[in-house]
């Protein structure tokens, strides 16, 4: 689970900064008016080690809030910098920052390291995932190419063609799906749509928006997400998609044959697909929660008794 530094009330950074000026600035000058109003009561020994214990006090107790304040939030991020550039994230943090400015910075360190994480292994699980999708078609491309150049027939020639044709189609509908993911990942930020002129754009299905509302993505990246719901939703049998947007919740049903059990926990892993024979890739789900998590959007299943509900939260 993605630490989070907690919020408790801490001094502002100006405050403390502007605290240890005037204690800096004040401590030399109640040393100079005591000395004045007292310098006939005490000797010039008394009164300097008077001051001089007044300014070593001072000292420690500014020194202690700077070393609280500023100085430990600062060794442990970046301490917690250095475990994530080595590809650890077991770095120890304290309870809580000095400042709420360290605070801030403190947990958008924190994110930065966890995305960059998130990112790292979604790379190599991609890497993994297109080797093996990719292998079967570069398989059959290459056995129908040594075939056709002993085919006897016309009728081979055209089949085996036939399959060359298959599997380069095959492999440029999954490099769209991955550059369509690619994308996704990197939507741009802000912007409202309406979820009902979205809808619009969507075919192929009945579709019930029940609660209309601004949903906060732009209307492409709306579309896009609704798009993959209905093309999902078409394949699994349905032919109703229902809307619904409430409290920060956009809620997509359709009735189409639902979602096995077993499968449930791998609906949103790329290339996951129960229907590859019809040419599924497994990415739709995938482009879904990439264009949801670039707007801090969190996309679940949602278990129904029939047909299946997604629910994207912001």
């Amino acid at each position: 689970m993605q630490p989070r530094v907690r919020r408790k009330w801490r001094p502002p950074l100006a405050l403390v900064v502007g605290g240890t000026l005037a204690g800096v600035l004040g401590v030399p000058l109640v040393g100079i008016a005591y000395f004045r109003v007292a310098g006939n009561v005490l000797g010039w020994a008394e009164t300097s080690w008077l001051i001089g214990w007044t300014a070593v006090v001072a000292t420690a107790i500014l020194g202690f809030l700077l070393w609280r304040l500023v100085l430990r939030p600062v060794y442990a991020l970046t301490a917690h910098a250095r475990a994530v550039k080595a590809g650890r994230m077991d770095a120890p943090l304290p309870a809580h920052f000095g400042t709420p400015e360290f605070s801030e910075l403190g947990q958008s360190v924190i994110d930065m390291g966890t995305t960059l994480h998130n990112r790292a292994d979604s790379l190599r699980a991609y890497a993994g995932h297109v080797t093996h999708e990719l292998k079967s078609p570069l398989t059959a491309i290459a056995g129908a190419a040594e075939l056709l150049q002993d085919a006897g027939s016309a009728q081979d020639r055209v089949d085996l063609a036939r399959t060359i044709a298959e599997a380069a189609a095959r492999m440029e509908h999954l490099l769209d799906d991955l550059r369509a993911h690619s994308a996704a990942g990197m939507a741009r930020s802000g912007g409202v749509a309406r979820l009902s002129e979205a809808a619009a754009a969507l075919d192929g299905l009945r579709i019930e928006v029940e609660a209309d509302g601004e949903v906060p993505m732009p209307h492409d990246d709306l579309c896009a997400v609704l798009r993959q719901f209905a093309q999902n939703a078409v394949t699994h049998g349905a032919d109703v998609l229902r809307l619904v947007w409430q409290r920060d919740v956009l809620a997509v049903i359709d009735n189409g044959r639902g979602v096995a059990a077993g499968d449930q926990a791998r609906l949103f892993d790329p290339f996951f697909t129960t229907t590859r024979d019809e040419g599924g890739t497994g990415m739709g789900l995938s482009i879904v929660q990439a264009l949801a998590g670039a707007h801090g959007g969190q996309v679940r299943f949602v278990p129904e008794p029939a047909g299946a509900r997604f629910e994207i939260r912001f």
